[in-house]
Formats: structure tokens, sequence, C-alpha cells
């Protein structure tokens, strides 16, 4: 991550099971670590990467 940037980005996010999903829009995390999705190179975006920061509010 770009110096300049770090602190000062806001994470969007609408997955709802997630338990760090704010009021279905927001992430409360101050940081997120995408994840590739293993043996996935279809170069659609839904197939491509993953949230490795997601944990089940369940």
């Amino acid at each position: 991550m770009n110096k300049s940037k770090a602190g000062c980005q806001t994470i969007g996010c609408k997955v709802r099971s997630c338990a760090y999903n704010y009021e279905g829009t927001n992430c409360e995390l101050d940081s997120i670590m995408v994840q590739p999705n293993s043996g996935c190179h279809t170069g659609n975006p839904a197939e491509e990467s993953l949230c490795g920061s997601y944990k089940s509010r369940v």
C-alpha cells in the first residue's frame, strides 16, 4: 500500500454474513487482506480473489 494512503481509505463491503460488516455497507476493520483464489485465472473479478480477512458472523 502506498504510505500516503495508509489509514486514509475506507473499505466498502456488502457481505452481511461477515462479522466485520457495519450496517450492510462498510467494513469495521482498519485494513483487509485480499487473497488470490487458488487455481483460478479466468479474469472474472468475482472468481479471482477472496477477502482473507472475512470472519463469519455465526
